[in-house]
């Protein structure tokens, strides 16, 4: 499964912006989704992630109520919905799947990667 990601960019404070994660195969469909981020000088850290049939998603204590992950299965591509931007949420943002069924949090469980979009949110 190859992932290619979308939407980053520059936005100030108390915006929003939408990333996209369009994927390579359609077994995609089966697989669990999530999102990481990586801010620079510091370890790459879970964001959100969705199950496989989209019935389950769970968020970051740190962006819950303000990020909204979803998946579109017919067109193969996962969204992070992102409002209420603040700095400290500058990062470059990565997809990833994994073969689970389930939802999972743990950066080894997933098997591909995007290439990485990178956000900045000014003060």
């Amino acid at each position: 499964v190859q992932l290619v990601e979308s939407g980053g960019g520059l936005v100030q404070a108390g915006g929003s912006l939408r990333l996209s994660c369009a994927a390579s195969q359609r077994t995609f469909r089966c697989y669990a989704m999530g999102w990481f981020r990586q801010a620079p000088g510091k370890e790459r850290e879970f964001v959100a992630a969705i199950s496989w049939n989209a019935g389950i998603t769970y968020y970051a204590e740190s962006v819950r109520g303000r990020f909204t992950i979803s998946r579109d299965k017919a067109k193969n591509t996962a969204f992070l919905q992102m409002n209420s931007l603040k700095p400290e949420d500058t990062a470059v943002y990565y997809c990833a799947a994994s073969p689970s069924a389930g939802i999972v949090i743990h950066f080894y469980e997933y098997d591909y990667w995007g290439q990485g979009a990178q956000v900045t949110v000014s003060s």
